[in-house]
């Protein structure tokens, strides 16, 4: 959805954009606070982690509960029931599930478990951005929302075609929405890094990228076997090199199909109508290119 002018979007009785970038640029934060400003915020993660993989989370839970006779037995006599308490603000049940690959006596999975693992998570997210523009009616028709946010995962990159109009995917959203490429610095990639070796945040890999980095890794490391791969040092190692190969193809999809914000910029927006501020600008730059 491109608009002739800033006007033209601003003056719209209804918005509805898609916020994309690498994870932890931003784009919850934003979410979170548009809703203060009556916006509808459709978190795609949490989508993912309830309406498309929530079976396979709490499956998984109930497996390791199984472990134990304890529990087994209360299970089956339903004496208790196991769920998931994942929250938009609290991704950790999905980031377990979906694991890292490496030794399993330091918390990991086999390759080919953690690849069928990822499959599952293609195949969700896929389907939860094609939910948005159902999401966008339902926000309208439940709640009276006039204005929406469709803040998605940093793996939205990794199941479209940046270069495609006829993409599913983007022919959805860029449809119904405003494809919005939140832009950090190479300062916020560093600090991402950082934070994501604390704590770890959902990733999807594309199948052979996946495949190319492990081979890298255990070179780089002289391991031979999968099983010695210390799977935390992997997972930082693997985020690091996802996260530069996809910066340039955010860039790609933004230019094609979409605007591009600075993340400084959003730091100093506090309400909707800031917001609506910095997508006139993004919209005006866009257009004297």
């Amino acid at each position: 959805m491109l608009f002739d002018t800033p006007k033209d979007f601003v003056a719209a009785p209804r918005h509805a954009v898609t916020v994309f970038g690498m994870a932890g640029v931003g784009k919850t934060r934003l979410a979170t606070l548009l809703r203060q400003s009556h916006w509808f915020h459709y978190s795609v993660d949490y989508r993912i982690g309830t309406r498309h993989m929530g079976e396979y989370i709490v499956d998984n839970f109930k497996r390791e509960a199984m472990r134990l006779p304890f529990l087994r037995d209360l299970l089956r006599s339903d004496s208790i029931y196991i769920r998931s308490n994942i929250t938009i603000d609290n991704l950790e049940p999905l980031s377990t599930y979906l694991g890292t690959p490496g030794d399993p006596a330091r918390g990991g999975l086999t390759l080919a478990e953690y690849r069928r693992r990822q499959e599952q998570h293609r195949v969700a997210e896929i389907s939860a951005l094609l939910d948005v523009p159902d999401f966008i009616e339902r926000a309208k028709a439940l709640y009276d929302y006039d204005n929406f946010i469709a803040d998605t995962g940093g793996s939205l990159i990794e199941v479209v075609n940046h270069e495609d109009p006829e993409d599913p995917v983007i022919k959805v959203l860029a449809g119904h929405t405003a494809l919005v490429y939140i832009r950090g610095t190479d300062a916020d990639a560093e600090e991402l890094v950082r934070r994501f070796r604390r704590s770890p945040k959902p990733m999807y890999y594309k199948p052979q990228f996946l495949l190319d980095k492990w081979a890298e890794y255990k070179r780089l490391n002289h391991i031979g076997r999968d099983e010695d791969v210390d799977p935390a040092g992997f997972g930082a190692w693997g985020f690091e090199a996802l996260l530069h190969d996809r910066l340039p193809r955010y860039q790609a999809l933004a230019d094609n199909f979409g605007y591009t914000v600075d993340a400084a910029d959003l730091a100093t927006v506090r309400d909707g109508m800031d917001f609506l501020d910095v997508m006139a600008q993004a919209i005006a730059k866009r257009g004297r290119m």
